[in-house]
């Protein structure tokens, strides 16, 4: 795990010489289930930080966790050589996730609403239980995007945006 102070900030745009400072930290972890753990917790301990609130902190860690999952069951296809990046970068008022792994991506990658699954069938037993990770990402961060990076891999971008408690 490494901390890295960086001048600005990538997931905002300062204006023309306006710096804005953030805190980064890159996670690699093998393509083994149960190591989503790691970057949940860590998404999480950066937040608590920050001063988002539990329940926020809560949609993060489910949103990581399904993130890191979805890179190391389809990206990945669960070889433990191959490494899950998690980059969390901490800017004002924001946190931006980018999950990274070796494989193509989606097949609708970029910033299109993932398909929606029919949560009665799902109920119902007549549809597998699986399949709606993307969907609930998109529904428990402020932004949600995946890609591709060839030759490199694929991605999921998320950023969750900070509402002070009202406390």
């Amino acid at each position: 795990m490494a901390l890295i102070d960086n001048a600005t900030s990538s997931s905002a745009s300062p204006a023309p010489g306006e710096r804005t400072a953030s805190k980064r930290v890159e996670l690699q972890l093998p393509s083994r289930l149960g190591y989503e753990k790691v970057a949940m917790n860590t998404a999480a301990n950066l937040a608590r930080l920050m001063g988002f609130s539990e329940e926020r902190i809560e949609d993060l860690k489910t949103a990581v966790a399904e993130a890191c999952i979805n890179a190391m069951e389809h990206g990945n296809r669960l070889d433990d050589s191959l490494s899950v990046g998690v980059i969390l970068s901490a800017g004002p008022g924001s946190l931006e996730i980018k999950v990274t792994d070796t494989g193509d991506g989606p097949s609708h990658s970029g910033t299109s609403t993932p398909h929606t699954p029919d949560i009665d069938k799902k109920m119902q037993e007549q549809e597998t239980a699986r399949g709606m990770g993307m969907f609930l990402i998109q529904a428990l961060v402020d932004e949600a995007e995946w890609g591709s990076s060839p030759p490199t891999g694929s991605y999921a971008r998320m950023v969750i945006h900070l509402h002070p408690t009202t406390a």
